[in-house]
């Protein structure tokens, strides 16, 4: 799980889980490193998932066999454009093959140590070509 500012740099993970694990239970399980006030930007994936005095944002989801109306539309894509940032910030954390292919390093840690490393690099060079901040 990564938090990522509106300047697409990196500030938290989580710890990192091996196999199948939904992001809700991890979610649940981490400290919120979020101060009171902050804005939380999350998929659906996270429905349930609240934290006290923080506001989240999260697109409306089409009731089954009704259509949403056009200011729910418009909602859910002046979300959707700010979601593909931060999707920019995974593929950019994924390019590093070692985090998406299985890794078959088995001493303790260094899993951990590899996706630091891996959230590192895209901070470093945002850092020094810094995209466009999101609205």
């Amino acid at each position: 799980m990564l938090l990522v500012n509106a300047l697409l740099l990196i500030l938290f993970l989580s710890d990192t889980y091996g196999g199948r694990i939904h992001d809700k239970p991890i979610a649940e399980a981490t400290p919120s490193p979020l101060p009171a006030g902050s804005r939380l930007l999350q998929d659906l994936g996270f429905r349930a998932f609240t934290l006290p005095q923080v506001a989240i944002l999260m697109p409306t989801k089409q009731p089954r066999g009704q259509e949403l109306t056009l200011e729910q539309q418009r909602a859910n894509q002046a979300l959707h454009y700010r979601r593909l940032r931060i999707e920019h910030v995974n593929s950019s954390v994924k390019r590093c093959r070692i985090v998406k292919d299985r890794i078959r390093l088995w001493k303790e840690g260094v899993r951990d140590l590899v996706m630091e490393i891996c959230c590192a690099l895209p901070n470093f060079r945002v850092r020094l070509t810094p995209w466009q901040p999101m609205i």
